[in-house]
């Protein structure tokens, strides 16, 4: 496999940028490809069958792409998909890091609170990652159905969103959490709403950089790391679009973006 070949990074829709936008900033040099399936967003309440469908579709286009690696930039992909496709691709696939382990650190007191779509907080794995490595690890998780659909169309400020983050908000009260994983990479983009309304006593984690480090520790130890000397290329491609699309995308990465193009993930796997 030749290092120089880019890295994909995959989601359902725009969140995913997030992961690209900590990608990047370890990994300058590194050629990347980012899809998002905006189309059938959001995928939290998709069956397993659909989801598992949907990343072996994003597979198949990645190994016609000739990446050397892909990130799951999806954590309800990585719950349902990653563990029936990750031993089955030519490249190596890195699943989303639930952040336990930084969570645990920021919670004196083991309380620790999730909020993800439906189909992660339902599949368990921050719980599962969290009993196996502390029994004592209290996880408090809430599906919040209302973020996604906002956050696509560009509803990340104002009266809409601060209701439903105060709505999720109230339902933490009596957990005592100091720590809250972002267990979307949709949700980062909401970051200032959701401090607001959980306050300075509870730490918001982003798992975005600890996925990051992950695939630099792959990379690096599979030698595959980019020996260029400049500044890596970047693709970005949808399966569809909204008018805000472009402007989302330039305020997640916070630089000038290559022009987004279209994908159809459909002709793949059936």
């Amino acid at each position: 496999m030749d290092s120089n070949s880019p890295i994909g990074v995959f989601d359902s829709g725009l969140g995913g940028l997030t992961v690209l936008k900590a990608l990047r900033r370890l990994l300058p040099n590194e050629n990347f490809i980012f899809v998002g399936d905006c189309a059938r967003a959001p995928y939290g309440g998709r069956t397993p069958e659909e989801i598992t469908l949907f990343l072996k579709q994003f597979m198949e286009y990645f190994a016609q792409r000739d990446v050397k690696m892909a990130v799951c930039a999806c954590n309800t992909m990585t719950s349902y998909g990653y563990p029936l496709v990750k031993d089955t691709t030519p490249f190596t696939l890195v699943p989303m890091n639930p952040s336990i382990v930084p969570a645990v650190k920021a919670a004196a007191n083991k309380h620790i609170g999730v909020i993800a779509t439906a189909a992660t907080i339902n599949k368990g794995l921050h719980k599962n990652t969290a009993a196996a490595i502390d029994k004592n690890i209290k996880v408090y998780g809430m599906p919040c159905p209302k973020f996604v659909p906002l956050i696509e169309r560009g509803c990340i400020e104002g009266p809409e969103i601060e209701a439903a983050v105060k709505y999720y908000a109230k339902k933490f009260e009596d957990a005592d959490i100091h720590a809250l994983i972002l267990g979307c990479t949709h949700y980062p983009i909401i970051r200032k709403v959701l401090a607001k309304y959980f306050g300075t006593d509870v730490a918001l984690i982003d798992p975005a950089f600890e996925t990051a480090k992950n695939a630099v520790d792959i990379l690096r130890q599979k030698n595959l790391l980019n020996t260029q000397n400049h500044q890596g290329s970047l693709e970005i491609c949808f399966s569809a679009q909204q008018k805000n699309t472009a402007e989302m995308a330039k305020l997640i990465l916070g630089s000038d973006i290559p022009p987004i193009t279209g994908v159809d993930l459909t002709i793949f796997a059936k």
